[in-house]
């Protein structure tokens, strides 16, 4: 590991003004689960650590009536799992999935949304594109199992690693921001983005804007699940995850959905087309097994990954089945 220097600011203010203005001169220190172990394997170099950790504001965590919810930064998965198990049981079961207890104990919401890529290649120095010394692309002809299925046209063919993403997407959140300008709001689908060159990163944040929050609007009357589909049920990564949000009428006919999907594309990934053809039908057998399907049109597997796509139909159709009390 390098030499750096440490900080230990109290304020979001002080935190930013500590920040450099290019990616990789400074790094965010919240829990530390994965960017200590980038820095041990030399992926990460900052000359700076900030540690947030004393800003107390960043770990406050409110849910209403409503199901409206404020989620600081530096709550703990430990914490948003107990949190949500009544209100948002998607976000509950995305936060369960993170099967490590040390890790959920010291990782942090924030700290979810903007991990690195766990994709072996990056973690290996190859960098975030996976080249060779020669500029060629590693992922298309080497061990691509792991690799995306979905919006893989670009240079980008990692898979995001969020466990919480998918969740927060399907419940409409937001990720709350502050910079040297201020504060400002995105929505979490559009946080995340392909990166087209290994200097960029793989969130719509700036080298000296830090997460300070997710927003969650109301959602009463909102049914919510998530279902991972893993190799263990050990500390592991997902193959495939979905996570729905549905809204059912007297009925039982869906008025509205949302459908996103984790661990099978450069960012999560939203399967609009899957979750607007379930409007006006009831949830069952049939109607969640063609959702599996929309959602995955479009796909192109890599060389050792087309098994991802029927993983990814199974863990939309169970979630849509569990959202609705329905057993799979």
């Amino acid at each position: 590991m390098n030499k750096f220097e440490y900080a230990s600011p109290t304020t979001k203010e002080q935190a930013v003004a500590m920040l450099g203005k290019a990616w990789g001169e400074t790094e965010i220190l919240a829990g530390g689960t994965d960017l200590l172990s980038l820095m041990k394997d030399f992926v990460a170099t900052p000359q700076r650590i900030v540690n947030i950790k004393g800003i107390k504001e960043l770990s406050s965590l409110q849910i209403l009536r409503d199901g409206s919810a404020r989620i600081g930064a530096l709550v703990t998965i430990d914490q948003l799992l107990e949190a949500t198990r009544k209100s948002h049981p998607a976000l509950s079961q995305a936060a369960a999935g993170i099967a490590s207890p040390q890790i959920r104990n010291m990782g942090t919401v924030a700290g979810d949304l903007c991990q690195r890529p766990r994709c072996w290649y990056y973690r290996a120095g190859f960098g975030l594109l996976a080249r060779n010394d020669a500029g060629q692309a590693l992922v298309p002809s080497g061990d691509n199992r792991y690799h995306a299925i979905l919006g893989n046209k670009g240079p980008a063919l990692f898979v995001n690693p969020s466990s919480l993403a998918p969740a927060l997407i399907a419940l409409a959140a937001k990720v709350q921001i502050f910079g040297p300008d201020g504060a400002r709001e995105v929505e979490v689908e559009k946080f995340f983005v392909a990166p087209q060159s290994s200097a960029d990163r793989e969130y719509a944040l700036k080298s000296n804007e830090l997460v300070t929050g997710i927003s969650i609007p109301k959602s009463t009357g909102l049914l919510s699940a998530t279902y991972e589909v893993r190799q263990r049920e050990v500390l592991d990564w997902p193959l495939a995850a979905a996570s729905v949000a549905i809204k059912l009428d007297a009925a039982k006919k869906v008025t509205s959905a949302r459908i996103a999907l984790g661990h099978v594309a450069p960012t999560p990934w939203v399967a609009t087309e899957a979750a607007s053809t379930l409007i006006g039908k009831t949830i069952s057998e049939e109607s969640a097994v063609a959702a599996g399907k929309l959602a995955t049109a479009g796909a192109q597997p890599l060389s050792h990954n087309a098994y991802k796509v029927q993983l990814t139909q199974v863990a939309v159709k169970r979630a849509l089945l569990a959202a609705a009390g329905i057993s799979a």
